[in-house]
């Protein structure tokens, strides 16, 4: 029997046959169009690692990721200031989000970070509590991961909408088994992360550790957002190796 006619043991048998729901088209090209303005595009023929540094921003994206953040954290920890703690964090984003008009540059990123901030920071000075200021992290973290979890679940699998349509072969990718089981896992293991951020975090939260917590918010960012992203990369090349091989760079 072929790969592509086997029997998937992770995704439901009654999803796998005929026509795709239009949603998935419009939520798979979303997320294509919305991976190739990170530059994650198979057809640019980058490396693992640019393509990593292309998803993380760069050195820019990376200072507006973590700043905000690292200053609230140190300015709280060292003088127990909770409103100059958030003005500075806040401030940080609006510069970051002014800098990147004034260059003309794509602002998405910088403007939902400044959203957030903002959002974080008017909701732990309501509450007076600097614990709060994170709450805003929980609700995305436990968003994404319950959408990566049952998009897995119900056999149309995030990662596999983004794959499929930035390969050029829409959501044909269900019709291979091989595919469904790596596309499967692979957005297990996303939504694994975010549900280990709460894990972790909400403990710190309940505890009123703000110390604690704005350090194991910085520590399972970035650090592990990553190697996540080069894992997927990795696994999605390896589904595709004809593909990824056309895109590779002629050898000088």
């Amino acid at each position: 029997m072929s790969d592509a006619g086997a029997r998937d043991p992770y995704i439901p048998p009654s999803t796998v046959d005929g026509e795709g729901p239009a949603s998935a088209d419009v939520v798979g090209a979303a997320l294509a169009s919305a991976a190739r303005r990170a530059g994650i595009d198979p057809a640019s023929g980058k490396t693992t690692g640019h393509v990593v540094w292309s998803a993380m921003g760069g050195w820019r994206g990376i200072a507006e990721s973590i700043l905000p953040s690292l200053a609230f954290l140190l300015i709280f920890t060292f003088t127990q200031q909770l409103l100059w703690a958030l003005a500075i964090s806040v401030g940080l984003a609006a510069v970051f989000t002014i800098v990147r008009f004034a260059m003309r540059q794509p602002a998405s990123a910088a403007i939902g970070g400044l959203v957030a901030a903002g959002g974080a920071a008017a909701l732990s000075l309501w509450t007076g509590r600097g614990e709060d200021n994170f709450l805003w992290g929980f609700a995305t973290n436990a968003i994404y991961g319950s959408a990566l979890l049952i998009s897995a679940l119900v056999g149309w699998s995030l990662i596999g909408l983004a794959a499929g349509f930035l390969m050029g072969e829409g959501t044909a990718w269900r019709q291979d088994a091989r595919k469904r089981r790596a596309f499967f896992w692979l957005t297990i293991a996303w939504a694994g992360l975010f549900a280990a951020r709460l894990a972790v975090q909400l403990p710190l939260w309940a505890a009123g550790d703000v110390t604690a917590l704005g350090t194991t918010k910085l520590i399972m960012g970035l650090p592990l957002f990553a190697p996540m992203i080069a894992v997927t990369w990795l696994a999605v090349r390896a589904v595709y190796p004809a593909r990824a091989e056309a895109a590779e760079p002629p050898a000088t």
